[in-house]
């Protein structure tokens, strides 16, 4: 059977953008490719994982290290030859590597999730994947969209570290979760308030979340934003975790292939729950690390900034429907003053977009001189039918296994529509009921539960950041949020996202989980996002990996130095 060209007009009665069946040999020979990947990353993972390793056996660690990332330039060539015919007519968007002008191998604009990196699968679960021909283009689309976005988080997950049955698994210092006050949450939960079982929580809910939980959600809003008055429980909707929230907001509010600004970095499961329904672009508003006379202060954000990533991106052709912030900021912990915040608000009202503030950590800001000021506690808005409010209690109550994502928007069609993806997305009763109970009780919330989380919360950044000044490496000093923004450049030679990858797989293959700069769609290699909020014998153990890491990539630039010296 003779393949069609990728050049040949859409034949009738085919939609553009329908791969026809016979380009299938190119999915699955990408799929192939991607899987073989994989198993190649998983043995180089074995090869090198040993501890305790002589020097002559270091030296063979390191040039198995050098063939391994030269394996990975010829398979990153061979997946881009398979993209160009698997994806003739198919918009995939795979974070494959791709060459840039100097040759230098880099991984696609489609950011991985944060803390959730490359899978290494075992051989069983590779085998359904090949068989692309049971799937639609979508499902394709959706397949190979899932294995590259959580591939090592998934790896993760089968091999967690455990003090007393895994001490060589792999610690998690890229996936944001708070670990810090896992007592007091387990103690609370214990309690006999948290024990109901009726009918109704049985049954299917309103779509909407139960009528109970919005209003307390909304009592709750009100009091930790501080609003000016009472906010109404119609406004809620509750649906499982805060991304599905965000992905029902990015189907309701644009059309696929239309997209929102965001200022970069950022979380970079937003990626991926606005592509995964959606299939919105999300347009980075990139924000520089240098101080300059208009940039004041590391990763400002201006409207200037904005105006002329809307102008870029309307130059382009793109159709921009909205602003995302994130307030405190991910992965920066920056927080916003509420002149720059409604300096923001305004530009939105200018340009008629919609505003979607994520605040999603806003209890998690543990300096006390520091005030958050929630987009919430404003008297007026610039254009309150256009700004939409999320959070969650993954961060800030650390249960981010509860899958709650709340909504707060003073547009009703935006939340009718919204409570559509309650049918699939709901919450169950007997949850609805735990986190009912959870909210109304603010003073445990006020007494025990926020000082206990915050001063852990202090004390462990406390910590770390103790660590990275002993090590000399700089890092975007916050006070708000879960992690630490910190600057690996100097270890990178050159210093470009292909070298930031490779440091960032040398963490990996020492079994610790970081998540790189180029998964928050930062413009600048070198950067990585580091989480603190874990118990200090697990973050002791993990900072010794990462020393041990930066020792050996210090060691393999020096021997490079050497290399490159005697060659010239």
């Amino acid at each position: 059977m003779s393949h069609r060209s990728d050049t040949l007009p859409v034949p009738s009665g085919q939609r553009r953008g329908q791969v026809p069946r016979d380009h299938s040999i190119y999915i699955q020979l990408l799929e192939i490719t991607l899987h073989l990947q994989q198993a190649m990353t998983e043995h180089f993972v074995q090869l090198t994982s040993r501890q305790g390793l002589s020097l002559e056996e270091r030296r063979h660690t390191e040039a198995i290290c050098e063939h391994e990332a030269l394996l990975s330039r010829l398979i990153c060539r061979m997946i881009n030859l398979l993209q160009s015919g698997a994806t003739s007519g198919l918009e995939l968007q795979v974070p494959l590597p791709s060459e840039d002008s100097r040759g230098d191998v880099r991984y696609g604009q489609r950011a991985q999730l944060s803390g959730q990196p490359d899978p290494v699968p075992q051989l069983s679960d590779c085998e359904p994947a090949f068989v692309s021909r049971d799937l639609s283009n979508r499902g394709i689309d959706i397949s190979v969209f899932y294995q590259s976005s959580f591939q090592d988080y998934n790896a993760y997950q089968k091999d967690k570290y455990h003090k007393d049955k895994n001490t060589l698994g792999f610690i998690n210092l890229g996936t944001s979760e708070n670990k810090l006050c896992m007592d007091l949450m387990t103690e609370r939960l214990q309690q006999s308030d948290m024990n109901c079982i009726e009918d109704t929580l049985l049954q299917y809910p309103d779509w909407r979340g139960q009528p109970f939980l919005r209003e307390e959600v909304a009592r709750f809003l009100t009091y930790y934003c501080r609003a000016p008055t009472q906010l109404d429980p119609e406004n809620v909707v509750v649906l499982n975790g805060y991304c599905s929230v965000f992905s029902a907001l990015a189907m309701v509010l644009c059309d696929p292939g239309e997209g929102f600004l965001v200022p970069a970095p950022f979380y970079g499961g937003f990626a991926f729950s606005s592509r995964l329904y959606a299939k919105v672009e999300l347009i980075p508003v990139h924000l520089e690390s240098e101080v300059t006379v208009t940039n004041t202060h590391p990763f400002q954000l201006t409207v200037d900034k904005l105006e002329e990533a809307l102008l870029e991106a309307r130059l382009e052709g793109k159709k921009v429907r909205g602003l995302v912030l994130i307030n405190p900021q991910n992965p920066l912990g920056d927080i916003y003053s509420p002149d720059s915040l409604m300096k923001y608000l305004e530009f939105a009202k200018r340009y008629n977009l919609h505003v979607i503030i994520d605040e999603i950590y806003m209890l998690s800001v543990f300096d006390e001189s520091i005030t958050f000021h929630s987009v919430l506690s404003m008297k007026s808005l610039p254009d309150s039918n256009r700004t939409h409010v999320i959070w969650g209690t993954s961060k800030d109550f650390g249960i981010s296994g509860f899958r709650f994502g709340a909504l707060y928007t003073h547009n009703k069609e935006v939340a009718s529509a919204v409570s559509a993806f309650g049918y699939l997305h709901s919450i169950s009763g007997i949850a609805q009921h735990k986190l009912c109970q959870l909210l109304q009780n603010t003073e445990w919330i006020d007494k025990v539960y926020l000082p206990t989380n915050c001063y852990r919360l202090r004390e462990a950044h406390k910590y770390i950041t103790a660590e990275l000044k002993a090590l000399e490496i700089p890092f975007h000093n916050r006070s708000s949020g879960l992690y630490v923004w910190i600057n690996l450049k100097k270890y990178l030679d050159p210093c470009t996202f292909e070298e930031e990858r490779l440091l960032y797989c040398r963490f990996l293959k020492n079994k610790l989980l970081l998540s790189c700069g180029k998964t928050y769609m930062c413009k600048e290699p070198g950067w990585f996002r580091l989480i603190f909020a874990d118990e200090l014998p697990r973050l002791k153990l993990a900072m010794r990996r990462f020393c041990d890491v930066l020792q050996e990539q210090k060691e393999a630039l020096i021997v490079k130095q050497l290399e490159d010296a005697m060659r010239e």
